[in-house]
């Protein structure tokens, strides 16, 4: 089903060190909160767990947490970290996998559903959420709004990050609303970057809704961030809830 590039076991075994940042307590704390609260007292599960940087803080915090994840690699980090019995993970991906049981919340972050290359597999994700999802369970997605307004007539590269180890830019294909991430990063002292890319196929919050509708889903609130602040024309990203009707 799924198109994604799958994650190789160098990529997986340096992912934790390319997001210490994303690890932080300032990060990390207003995201498993906000989780934590639409959990409660039920069950959630993490769509492209990845090595766990959400998943295995918010177990550790007592939410039951189970995991979808594409990459044996990615999920074999996170096994290092937390065991099986305790935070269980599927290999398979987002769009197709069940995951036995129903939850109170299914949630995917950190741009991820850009991942599935297609609409149509986007849309598919939406539907397996809410085939998991109890009735009035929620759907969760964190997602960056697309930069095109950065973008004048002709060109087609945005910067993300220029900074002294890390050099970032997208590219955008407008028509097929795929954008490549290229990433060159300073690994050691010689002087030498790394280059990395990766394919997303970007939505607009007005697309996901119309996802989240065909899935049975309605959108309860949308935020700019896990602390909650409004979400505005100029927001660069957002946190999207959608309610699975009791």
């Amino acid at each position: 089903m799924t198109s994604s590039e799958l994650w190789t076991r160098e990529t997986a075994e340096r992912y934790d060190a390319g997001e210490a940042e994303m690890s932080s307590a300032a990060v990390l704390g207003p995201t498993l909160a906000f989780l934590a609260e639409l959990a409660g007292d039920g069950r959630a599960l993490e769509f492209a767990i990845g090595t766990g940087r959400v998943g295995v803080p918010l177990r550790e915090r007592g939410v039951p947490v189970a995991g979808v994840e594409l990459s044996e690699h990615m999920a074999a980090v996170l096994r290092r970290k937390i065991d099986e019995d305790t935070l269980p993970v599927v290999i398979g991906d987002m769009a197709t996998t069940v995951v036995p049981g129903e939850f109170a919340l299914v949630y995917l972050v950190y741009n991820t559903i850009t991942n599935l290359l297609t609409q149509d597999e986007q849309v598919e994700c939406f539907r397996n959420a809410a085939r998991h999802l109890r009735p009035g369970g929620r759907f969760v997605i964190e997602l960056g709004v697309p930069q095109l307004r950065f973008l004048p007539p002709g060109q087609v590269a945005v910067p993300f990050d220029v900074s002294e180890r890390h050099l970032g830019f997208d590219t955008f294909d407008l028509v097929e609303q795929i954008l490549v991430s290229h990433h060159f990063t300073h690994d050691g002292d010689d002087g030498r970057y790394r280059r990395a890319t990766s394919r997303h196929r970007y939505a607009w919050p007005a697309e996901l809704d119309l996802m989240a509708r065909i899935a049975g889903l309605e959108l309860e609130r949308r935020v700019a961030d896990w602390d909650g602040a409004p979400f505005t024309q100029d927001s660069a990203k957002h946190i999207s809830v959608w309610r699975k009707p009791a």
